[in-house]
């Protein structure tokens, strides 16, 4: 079994920094892919950003330049960091993780508020 453990989400006022982290620990002997999902009220869930194994990352067009995904292979760890945070970036931040051949795991969310 997989899972996946989150931390760093809080609350900040406008133009501030969170750093959002995610562990896949289990039994992983491929990690393909991490990803960020987010979801506010009302709202569907969104994809944020994408980091494949192979280094190469995407991005949503509301966070470019803003958001940067990373990844420690060795950890199998990815970060989200996220600056000049924006009202309408509040949402419930979820991590998905690709493993092995192809399945797919979730973390439970963490809220990230961003005051004006």
């Amino acid at each position: 079994q997989v899972q996946l453990v989150e931390s760093g989400g809080g609350l900040v006022q406008a133009g501030g920094s969170l750093r959002l982290s995610c562990v896949a620990s289990g039994s992983i002997f491929r990690l393909n892919g991490m990803d960020w999902y987010r979801q506010a009220p009302g709202k569907e869930r969104e994809l944020v950003a994408t980091i494949f194994s192979s280094g190469s990352t995407n991005y949503a067009d509301a966070v470019k330049g803003r958001f940067t995904i990373s990844g420690d292979s060795a950890k199998n760890t990815a970060y989200l960091q996220m600056n000049s945070l924006k009202p309408e970036d509040t949402a419930v931040y979820y991590c998905a993780a690709s493993v092995n051949w192809g399945r797919v795991y979730w973390g439970q969310g963490t809220q990230v508020t961003v005051s004006s």
